[in-house]
């Protein structure tokens, strides 16, 4: 199982230094978060566009760049690209250049995005949500599966038998979709027969397992290949030298994150008790110390069969530092237990 880290580059929402300076000491250190993920072994970097002043990574496959000229093994994808507001051939040109920087480490996470201001942003109607994903995802992999294409749909012009370019090294290029655990949109991803990224941000994980079966026999009644079929949970925690200082590091840039965003949608508040009971066994977080949150990667891994595992450690203003020594302990202690446990229970009894 692939194991790595996902953002969205959070900045101050009123960024008292200024949005320039704010956004330069975030980019800066989001590249330095990258670069020591892929110096602890950790196999996926994942930074998420969005169109707030409350994130910085607008645009990430620039910063995915800058940081692939910085690593070497790490594969570096969006989470998630909101394709539905972008044109595709500018989503697969950009990532295909991120693809000959990074000599064939991107990824594309395409979605239909949690927030919604990129739409009236670029000119698209609400209304179109679920048309334009879907025939934009449509030309994008038109334009992953050949050099020249040749297209149609509604809310986009034709293209005409017209090469795009550059390819990349990794061909084809990877995409997964992402999810928020809506079964259409899983059902989706199975009949096209491309991996899938479930979002948990609440409640028990265990309870979103079935939409993986779901995928699968999607996939199945579609005739896709079940040997291309991949998926990842994506979820929020934290890893510290003791479970009690990563709630305590945590706890504050999290909670004001939810709270912020939860007033804009109307959910109610959280708090310290709500925070502690979502840290348990069963809970949404996986924070702790590095055995803790080892033994709830691989008891969900077990759950889930997924293949990939990514956390989102670095939510709210978390001080770099903590963030730098949470990845540190990522890479040099959780993952190995992963790796170790997952090994052993792949081992096949011995026949006498």
């Amino acid at each position: 199982m692939e194991l790595g880290l996902y953002t969205f580059g959070d900045v101050h929402p009123q960024a008292p230094d200024g949005r320039g300076r704010e956004g330069e000491e975030r980019v800066r250190q989001l590249i330095e978060e990258i670069e020591l993920a892929d110096q602890v072994g950790l196999d996926v970097f994942g930074l998420g566009e969005h169109h707030r002043p409350d994130y910085v990574a607008s645009a990430p496959a620039m910063i995915l760049a800058a940081a692939a000229a910085r690593t070497k093994n790490i594969k570096l994808t969006s989470a998630v690209t909101v394709l539905s507001s972008d044109d595709p051939v500018r989503v697969f040109q950009q990532f295909a250049t991120l693809d000959l920087i990074s000599n064939g480490r991107a990824e594309i996470m395409a979605g239909r995005g949690s927030f919604i201001e990129s739409f009236p942003l670029f000119g698209y109607d609400l209304e179109d949500y679920d048309q334009l994903f879907s025939e934009k995802l449509e030309l994008l992999l038109a334009i992953r599966d050949g050099e020249k294409v040749t297209w149609s749909g509604e809310k986009r012009a034709a293209i005409n038998d017209r090469g795009v370019y550059p390819r990349p090294v990794n061909d084809p290029l990877p995409v997964w979709i992402a999810v928020g655990g809506t079964p259409q949109s899983v059902a989706r991803a199975g009949a096209l027969g491309l991996p899938v990224a479930l979002a948990i941000i609440g409640g028990e994980p265990a309870r979103y397992a079935p939409l993986f079966d779901l995928y699968r026999e999607a996939a199945r009644r579609a005739g896709q290949d079940a040997g291309k079929l991949k998926t990842s949970i994506n979820v929020h925690g934290f890893i510290a030298d003791t479970t009690e200082k990563a709630g305590d590091q945590f706890y504050g840039p999290q909670a004001e994150v939810m709270n912020r965003i939860g007033r804009e949608r109307g959910w109610g508040p959280t708090s310290r008790a709500h925070f502690n009971q979502s840290i348990g066994p069963d809970g949404n977080l996986f924070l702790g110390d590095p055995d803790a949150v080892a033994e709830k990667i691989v008891r969900h891994q077990k759950i889930f069969k997924n293949d990939r595992f990514l956390l989102q450690m670095a939510i709210g203003l978390m001080p770099h530092d903590q963030i730098m020594r949470g990845i540190e302990l990522y890479g040099t202690k959780v993952a190995p237990l992963v790796r170790a446990a997952l090994a052993d229970g792949k081992k096949q009894p011995e026949i006498a």
